[in-house]
């Protein structure tokens, strides 16, 4: 399968690709900002796995130009995209009182509409039954407990998660799925600028495997859902 994910450099999202190419078969573009970071990330997958074939493309999803991702794709991929994980994101833990509204902005831009630049990029480099795979996050789902510092980070994954339900009815047409995993806790930085000091009883490396499998299978059993993925509260 050919696999785009963002956000690859740390976190779930780096785990996510460590799954990935482990299995044969997958070619897999690793977006995120740090060029750095992902050096490490390419060193480490061909240390894993010589065969592996990863691309990893410092591009910001907020800033940066489509137009030259939409040409590096076509060229790597024929033109054709089986998966695509918005894993991408950032948390500001602030009181709602000292957010200011840039402070808003700034979430949605990182946690919302850089997915949404994403998606509408890539809708023509699609395959047939291909398959989005968002990450949400608990504190962006109805009903789930919420908590003080993170109203600006939880207001932006809800709007991700319902985007989620529209577009899996938008591209039905075009028999493209799309689902959103709505994350819990998993020991990143992330988690410890949310929750500082808690330990979490999900490891990244189990969250990442987690992302991978649902990537390559989910479309098969879920359309238009967000799914709660999550051991704990937080």
């Amino acid at each position: 399968m050919n696999i785009v994910i963002t956000g690859a450099s740390s976190g779930v999202g780096f785990e996510a690709v460590i799954e990935l190419i482990h299995q044969p078969g997958h070619q897999i573009i690793a977006l995120a900002r740090s060029e750095e970071k992902l050096a490490r990330l390419l060193e480490l997958s061909r240390s894993l796995n010589p065969d592996c074939i990863l691309y990893p493309v410092a591009f910001d999803i907020v800033h940066d130009d489509y137009a030259d991702l939409q040409q590096f794709i076509k060229t790597h991929f024929d033109g054709k995209i089986d998966v695509l994980i918005n894993n991408a994101g950032t948390l500001i833990n602030k009181p709602f009182a000292q957010l200011g509204e840039s402070d808003f902005v700034e979430m949605l831009q990182s946690n919302y509409l850089g997915h949404v630049r994403m998606i509408q990029a890539m809708l023509l480099l699609l395959a047939k039954n291909s398959h989005i795979v968002n990450i949400g996050s608990m504190g962006g789902f109805q009903g789930s407990a919420k908590f003080v510092g993170l109203s600006a980070y939880s207001a932006s994954k809800a709007a991700l998660h319902t985007l989620t339900e529209c577009l899996a009815q938008e591209l039905a047409e075009q028999e493209i799925k799309v689902n959103c995993l709505a994350l819990g806790s998993a020991q990143t930085e992330m988690l410890e600028r949310a929750f500082s000091g808690y330990q979490s009883p999900v490891m990244a490396f189990e969250m990442g495997k987690y992302i991978a499998d649902f990537a390559l299978t989910g479309h098969k059993f879920f359309n238009g859902k967000v799914l709660p993925v999550a051991m704990s509260t937080p």
